[in-house]
């Protein structure tokens, strides 16, 4: 199969599905291999931007990036609004087409995200996040939001935050990490519960605790109910934060474009999934679903947002190797990349199938609760309500702060006249030493070890690139420094907080 095919009037052309490319100059560059065993006719195209566009528009397979100049600012990756967007971060490029609202959408598998640019002619776009949901705290800023859709019977109660107070009442139903119900097969063997016990079980690398949905919901019903909450709340955010919010949004409401972002092991079942759901919400018409809605994978976008943010950019060059390890609340997501082309534009090609590892954050959270109640056992403090407050303490604080290093961890959860110094508590104070909150990564991070040796193989990476939520784990960066920089893999991370517009744990 030739490298390049022209794309010229009334030609006929077979695609193989399970290649995915770019757009250069009018051709259609094969540089991806997937693994989707599919093939679809592509007849008569033309080969103008509107020809480009309409072909790779209708196409399912959504891991292709566009790179015709004249192509508008929302359909270049580099420049993409996608999974991990900044706050307030503005493009070097002026926009120079049609009038536009642009919306990224981050599902993931705890929390999402959303960030959305407005586009008019002669300006330099910006993108912003979403930092106002409902249930949250009025000054909290947070861009993220619990993916959680709360329903009794076949009725919808509450998304985000909201859904969470329905957390352990009988008479609710949560949907909660039903993104992991969407994975392909390949990506997902056991419904189970990943074995920590031992790294050396046979399931260890595959195995996927996978929550059931509600009995009166479907996935596909769930799916639209979440997106249709973060695309109305996205509305009013839109409409109170900008100038003339409310006539803007009316006049651009039927041609929003809307980009979401995809784990890369996902192929075209789960993207026309997501599609579907969003005809159903009502958010894109059935005729222009095609148009409006374009996808990047969550590995490319992470290089992108990691370009923008790291304190050097000297890392990423022409030939150069390098791993991917999107670190989020469930799942931890690899992907090993070679860098094609770095100017003028950037060129990744996947050199191997991707990684997902259940192995994400929420793990260090179970850990914890079960090394405090074996800490507190015959405590007066080892009620659930008592642990249940230690440890939204300790997610907060220790979690993220943990190094490695500090020799004692303070968790407040209580009132100054709560004593139990042979279990550690004083003034309302638990202590915890550097063992016991190692004890609650370990397990989980030696996962991500495995993951991660997994990906690389035989390959010569020369770089680690760490991102997600759970990424900015001090310790888990230091364990990850410890243990590939004996190969001479440098760890990159990204100084700047992430905020992700699309779900950062």
């Amino acid at each position: 199969m030739p490298e390049y095919w022209n794309l010229l009037d009334d030609d006929e052309i077979t695609v193989p599905f399970q290649k995915c490319g770019m757009v250069i100059g009018g051709k259609v560059h094969l540089n991806f291999v997937l693994p989707i065993q599919q093939t679809r006719l592509i007849s008569r195209v033309n080969c103008t931007e509107r020809g480009a566009n309409e072909l790779f528009s209708s196409w399912s397979a959504i891991y292709f990036k566009l790179f015709l100049p004249s192509i508008p600012v929302f359909r270049d990756f580099s420049t993409l609004p996608s999974s991990f967007i900044m706050a307030h971060y503005t493009s070097d490029t002026k926009y120079n087409r049609e009038e536009k609202i642009v919306i990224a959408i981050d599902l993931g598998t705890t929390h999402s995200a959303v960030s959305y640019s407005y586009l008019y002619p002669d300006d330099l776009p910006q993108v912003r996040l979403v930092t106002k949901w409902p249930g949250q705290p009025e000054a909290s800023g947070d861009s993220k939001i619990p993916t959680l859709v709360a329903y009794q019977g076949s009725n919808l109660i509450a998304c985000g935050a909201e859904a969470a107070d329905y957390l352990g009442d009988p008479e609710f139903q949560i949907a909660r990490w039903f993104k992991l119900h969407l994975h392909p097969d390949s990506m997902k063997i056991a419904d189970e519960p990943p074995p920590y016990a031992s790294v050396s079980s046979p399931s260890f690398a595959h195995s996927i605790e996978i929550p059931a949905l509600p009995p009166g919901a479907p996935l596909n019903r769930i799916y639209s109910d979440f997106l249709k909450y973060l695309f109305d709340h996205t509305e009013r955010f839109f409409v109170n934060n900008t100038p003339g919010g409310r006539n803007i949004w009316d006049r651009l409401r039927r041609k929003i474009a809307i980009i979401l972002a995809t784990p890369n092991g996902w192929d075209t079942r789960q993207q026309i999934f997501m599609r579907d759901a969003l005809v159903s919400a009502g958010i894109v018409g059935t005729s222009e679903a095609d148009d409006q809605v374009d996808y990047i994978t969550e590995g490319e976008a992470s290089v992108h947002y990691a370009l923008a943010h790291s304190q050097s950019k000297s890392w990423l060059k022409k030939g150069v190797i390098f791993a991917v390890t999107d670190a989020g609340g469930s799942t931890v997501d690899g992907t090993l990349y070679q860098c094609k082309e770095h100017t003028p534009r950037l060129v990744l090609e996947e050199v191997r199938a991707s990684e997902c590892v259940q192995a994400g954050g929420v793990f260090i959270d179970r850990s914890a609760r079960t090394m405090l109640a074996d800490k507190l056992r015959g405590s007066q403090f080892s009620d659930e309500e008592s642990i249940d407050i230690m440890l939204n303490e300790f997610e907060k604080k220790t979690k993220r702060m943990f190094d490695g290093a500090q020799v004692s961890n303070v968790i407040h959860f209580g009132r100054n006249n709560d004593n139990d110094p042979q279990h550690d508590v004083v003034r309302g104070r638990i202590s915890l030493n550097k063992a016991e909150v190692k004890r609650t990564f370990d397990p989980t991070i030696l996962r991500i070890i495995s993951s991660c040796k997994r990906l690389l193989g035989s390959y010569k990476a020369q770089h680690l690139l760490l991102v997600g939520g759970f990424g900015e784990s001090p310790y888990l960066q230091s364990q990850l420094r410890e243990e590939f920089g004996k190969s001479g893999i440098s760890v990159v991370t990204v100084e700047e907080p992430s905020k992700k517009a699309a779900a950062l744990v």
